[in-house]
């Protein structure tokens, strides 16, 4: 039987940006958050690993830039909890940014069942403040369905998480309603989050230069585009009961919901079948059925997110252990306009809820 110790020196954490935050020197106290008196729980959707020897499978290894040594969780996990309690997260859904999109069946396989057993080991290992997202092999749909429903039943993970698109292929594509179906009858959330072969590698020589804008604008669009597919090609219409969270707030689509509204009545020539295509309802009511991390990083950014899809589909979010933020609660608790009921939701009520974590 593996040990604990044993197995995480098996398990790295990494996210999507090529930095690592500074590790944590000294033991803080754990940060207790309370909602005008009241204890709340805590919930980060946003929170990467990754396993290594699913990597060695793949021809990877840690080390270079986005794979440092140092996020070996054997030196790493105790940090991590860390800085959780600094920050007063209390706990974290664990996701793999997929990058085996481009692997054979039976690679595929191997390497998301290897990834969905360390996953289920890390949260057992810390039944309190894990949960997690099951890889899935998006590439080959049928399998993914088997993958995900292996991965709750067996393994007692949340979900799955997935890319915005598929080798070039729109996760909106016929081909994957198997996988869409299955987590609609199980009943789990799908964590979308963006990677590198998306939008960021489409459009990079327009992205070069300063400002990072390979992720700045680049990942945040490629969510953008996956919803709207989600939306107009009728995704969402034929399985109303999945379960989506979206990282990065939703990209720019809530900002630019009046736009989706407008678009077909515009030019209905490129939407047949009614004022908004095929679909059943105005674009921007899809967004209220959808989740969204509220990494927009100001109160105003919240404020307006929560305006255009319901403070009820909010989640925080931190992109752990990059260091994009570290004031996620904050940035909750400090938004104007949101009800102490609201802010309770939105910190870890809601997520509870939609992962099943108990109280």
């Amino acid at each position: 039987m593996t040990t604990r110790r044993e197995f995480l020196a098996g398990l790295v954490f990494v996210g999507c940006d090529l930095m690592t935050a500074a590790p944590a020197l000294a033991q803080p106290q754990r940060r207790a958050i309370a909602v005008n008196g009241k204890r709340v729980k805590t919930v980060d959707v946003h929170a990467h690993c990754a396993v290594p020897e699913a990597l060695a499978l793949m021809n990877l290894k840690l080390g270079g830039p986005s794979l440092r040594p140092d996020l070996n969780v054997a030196a790493e996990a105790a940090g991590r909890l860390r800085a959780m309690d600094a920050q007063g997260i209390d706990v974290q859904a664990l996701s793999i940014n997929p990058n085996w999109y481009k692997t054979d069946r039976d690679l595929a396989k191997q390497l998301c069942q290897l990834q969905n057993e360390k996953l289920a080991e890390a949260c057992a290992a810390n039944p309190e403040r894990f949960v997690a997202f099951a890889t899935v092999a998006l590439q080959h749909p049928d399998l993914a369905a088997e993958q995900l429903e292996d991965a709750v039943k067996k393994y007692g993970l949340r979900g799955a998480g997935i890319g915005g698109s598929v080798n070039g292929d729109e996760i909106s594509d016929p081909k994957f309603h198997p996988f869409w179906a299955k987590a609609e009858q199980l009943g789990v959330a799908v964590f979308i989050h963006p990677q590198a072969t998306g939008a960021p590698a489409e459009l990079q020589q327009r992205f070069k230069g300063n400002g990072y804008l390979g992720n700045v604008i680049g990942n945040p669009l490629e969510t953008t585009i996956a919803l709207s597919h989600l939306i107009f090609q009728g995704t969402l219409d034929k399985f109303p009961g999945v379960k989506i969270i979206a990282a990065h707030a939703g990209g720019f689509l809530p900002s630019y919901s009046g736009r989706s509204d407008t678009g077909c009545s515009t030019r209905p020539e490129l939407c047949p079948g009614g004022p908004h295509g095929s679909i059943k309802k105005k674009p921007s009511e899809y967004l209220r059925q959808m989740y969204y991390d509220t990494m927009v990083f100001k109160p105003e950014g919240v404020r307006h997110l929560a305006a255009e899809v319901g403070a009820g589909q909010l989640l925080v979010g931190t992109d752990f252990p990059y260091p994009w933020t570290t004031t996620a609660v904050d940035l909750i608790l400090g938004t104007p306009g949101l009800s102490d009921d609201e802010k309770a939701a939105i910190l870890g009520g809601t997520a509870m809820k939609l992962l099943g974590i108990k109280t």
